[in-house]
């Protein structure tokens, strides 16, 4: 029996083997933990499809493939390998009584009702299967040798019918014939073939790569703008403050200012869509749902949960499901639904003590917003008086091809606007 990588979601379309769960020669029982998968930099265990023993292990460790594709193979109890009982099938030409259930047909190609169902590979030769893989590339793929300006034909793939996996384009990266086109290219300066006495070789974890290539995919193909705002705090610190150890005691849960500021930012939304959208080449994308992403700094690396429908939540709803979602971001405990389809992302960089930072945007979206450490400062007030007050920057980062200034000046005036008519009486509910 063959098992497959299973389809987790319409929009996931490949996954990568973190850690075998199993060896080969192991006994497992129906739905035992067999593998660990990273998509998306969550974290899922795949288990056994059947209960039998692990009798081949086709993808290893730190390999990409498409969803679907055959990591292992297993011998079920209880079933007849397809070797031993293929001599207890009948020969084309005999003849054998139909039931009702039919007859299932193997290697044969597949007949629909115009006559065909695709491309037909019975009789191409191994060369040409492998050409078909190689024509097949995933974005992975194409993002990592687009990053490398790398000649995927120069790569032998090692995945299904020929198949280029990312680990092929990365174990051509590190050998020394790595090239662009050049048969004796000059050295990337970001990439060293020998590692120097003075330096120490930490290899990629599997989020980290995904990390990496998130970034650049953002930075290369974003033309992006930014914009920091000084908000005046001091009504949000003094309800914080008067109502952290009630809230505790009757929710369960801590009140930081997060929420508050999700919220802010959640209503500020509706009145700026641009900034809730994303590029479409050629439109704008304008979403319908306002699910907002809070970066987490998870051992393993950042990670972005969604806040889904995040303006249909209260303050004190929102308290209690950022809480839940940061413990289990730093647990590895994500669902894949968890961590998609995020419209707009706030990261609380203050937390780290900055007071001024340049996020990148959280690709596909169009902008993100840090919020910076609170601190106390003389500030002039009404009347030209000098008072102590807790102020706070927000950064700003935005795409500059679905919005201008106006447009993202507008949305970080109304967050301020909300933040700053925080007072005694604002309601949490």
């Amino acid at each position: 029996m063959t098992v497959e990588l299973p389809q987790v979601g319409e929009s996931v379309t490949e996954g990568t083997i973190e850690k075998w769960l199993r060896a080969v020669g192991d006994t497992v029982e129906k739905y035992d933990p067999l593998v660990e998968v990273v998509t998306d930099k969550v974290s899922m265990e795949v288990p056994s499809p059947a209960a039998g023993t692990i009798t081949r292990i086709l993808v290893e460790e730190g390999q990409t493939v498409p969803m679907g594709a055959a990591i292992a193979e297993m011998e079920v109890d209880g079933v007849i390998p397809e070797t031993q009982s293929s001599s207890s099938l009948p020969s084309p030409g005999q003849s054998r009584p139909l039931d009702t259930t039919g007859v299932l047909l193997k290697n044969v190609t597949p007949v629909g009702p115009t006559g065909s169902s695709g491309p037909i590979t019975q009789g191409l030769t191994q060369q040409d299967e492998t050409s078909q893989g190689r024509g097949r590339y995933s974005p992975a793929v194409m993002r990592l040798a687009d990053e490398h300006n790398v000649d995927l034909t120069l790569i032998t793939g090692t995945g299904m019918n020929g198949r280029i996996t990312r680990k092929d384009v990365q174990t051509f990266l590190d050998s020394p014939k790595a090239s662009t086109g050049d048969s004796t290219p000059a050295p990337s300066p970001s990439r060293e073939a020998a590692v120097s006495v003075d330096e120490e070789r930490v290899p990629l974890s599997v989020v980290r790569r995904m990390i990496a290539a998130h970034m650049v995919e953002s930075v290369s193909q974003i033309p992006s703008a930014w914009s920091i705002t000084e908000i005046d705090v001091t009504g949000l610190v003094r309800l914080r403050e008067s109502i952290k150890e009630s809230f505790l005691q009757r929710e369960g849960v801590p009140i930081t200012y997060l929420p508050f500021v999700v919220k802010a930012v959640s209503e500020a939304l509706k009145e700026n869509p641009l900034l809730n959208s994303s590029w479409g080449g050629d439109a704008i994308l304008l979403k319908r749902r306002i699910n907002i992403g809070m970066a987490v700094a998870a051992p393993d690396g950042l990670v972005v949960p969604v806040i889904h429908e995040a303006d249909t939540l209260s303050i004190t709803g929102l308290a209690a499901r950022m809480d839940d979602l940061a413990r289990r971001a730093r647990q590895g405990k994500l669902a894949l639904s968890e961590v998609r389809g995020g419209t707009f992302t706030v990261n609380n960089t203050g937390a780290l003590g900055t007071t001024s930072s340049q996020p990148i945007i959280n690709f596909p979206q169009s902008a993100i917003m840090t919020t910076e450490a609170i601190v106390k400062r003389p500030v002039v007030v009404a009347g030209d008086a000098i008072a102590v007050r807790c102020m706070m920057n927000v950064c700003l980062t935005f795409d500059h091809r679905i919005m201008d200034g106006a447009e993202a000046s507008a949305f970080a005036m109304g967050v301020k606007r909300r933040l700053e008519a925080i007072g005694p009486d604002t309601g949490l509910n």
